[in-house]
């Protein structure tokens, strides 16, 4: 049997941006680590032509395919299609398959399958769409992007004050033409952020050590991880938004909560491999689904690492755990 593994990735333009960027990042690192396994690794841009694509894998003859396409052609509607040709090929690859990723990338169909699951998620709004819940005024609420992850289109002008419906639809579609892209708005939740990281195996999904994501901003806006918390190591928001492992006595129950929410929001999507759930937990400790990204990153300083890594896992003791998953499963 073939020990070769192939890394997909998005293809970048020469203009890249910086969350695009680490999508390299993240193949050399899942690369030297399945080096280190024993397996050839051989990294490959992925490109949605099925019979170019197919005859190049079929020289190599990979055991599987490690998956961590993001977007295609810059935009987050395309990420499953990767999925949706390698289940055309019968190639097994890591990570979610075709509906769940389709489900969790477009964040209202998650919304809306998280509504219907039980699993509690702050009420949500589309511009143009049936309102399917109840919204609350006056409140504050976030918008954000359809699709797109990595925090994209996520900013300080990102939460808005509404004091009634047509106000929050004109912030919102406002918003829209800034960013040109398709936005909701969700009620903001202010109050604490969670990140669950859940990692899969031959023995079943496990749920990592939860991780808090503190604010320390100086001026008083609201906390939130937006893009360049994420991206811009020398703004204010990225030296403000740390991440914590540490909890006292008092958490236990919610941590509790926590982590039988993201096993729940894994088994309603069906989810494999690797996945991290975002909350919010409001003042009276209830916890909130945000999203759920069945693709998150895994570069060696990402969430998904640091708590692979509080839980005693080295990183390619991780990709062993997300192949495990893949090759269980056939």
């Amino acid at each position: 049997m073939s020990k070769s593994v192939v890394i997909i990735h998005q293809n970048l333009p020469l203009d890249a941006s910086p969350d695009d960027q680490d999508v390299l990042t993240q193949a050399a690192a899942v690369s030297d680590a399945l080096t280190s396994l024993g397996y050839r690794a051989v990294t490959v841009p992925f490109e949605p032509d099925i019979r170019a694509f197919a005859a190049r894998l079929n020289r190599i003859k990979p055991l599987c395919i490690f998956n961590i396409v993001e977007s295609l052609d810059n935009d987050g509607r395309l990420i499953h299609l990767a999925c949706s040709i390698l289940d055309h090929l019968d190639i097994p690859y890591t990570g979610a398959c075709t509906e769940a990723m389709f489900l969790t990338s477009n964040k209202v169909l998650a919304k809306k399958w998280m509504f219907r699951s039980g699993i509690p998620t702050p009420e949500w709004i589309v511009p143009g769409s049936p309102q399917e819940c109840d919204l609350p005024f006056p409140s504050r609420y976030i918008v954000k992007t359809l699709w797109e992850e990595a925090s994209i289109g996520i900013d300080s002008e990102s939460v808005k004050e509404a004091k009634d419906l047509p106000d929050l639809i004109d912030s919102l579609e406002k918003r829209e033409r800034i960013l040109g892209k398709k936005c909701f708005a969700e009620r903001f939740i202010d109050g604490r952020e969670f990140n669950l990281s859940v990692l899969g195996g031959a023995h079943g999904a496990k749920v990592l050590p939860p991780a808090e994501i503190t604010f320390s901003f100086p001026d008083g806006r609201p906390g939130i991880v937006d893009y360049k918390a994420k991206w811009d190591e020398d703004s204010i928001e990225y030296k403000s938004t740390l991440r914590t492992f540490e909890f006292g006595e008092k958490d236990a129950d919610l941590l509790t909560d926590l982590r039988q929410t993201a096993q729940a929001c894994w088994k309603a999507f069906d989810l494999r491999g690797y996945a991290r759930v975002d909350f919010r937990v409001d003042g009276e400790r209830k916890p909130w689904v945000l999203e759920i990204n069945a693709n998150p990153c895994i570069s060696p300083d990402s969430g998904f690492v640091a708590a692979s890594q509080k839980a005693g896992m080295s990183y390619p003791g991780m990709i062993a755990c997300i192949l495990e998953d893949t090759l269980e499963r056939g």
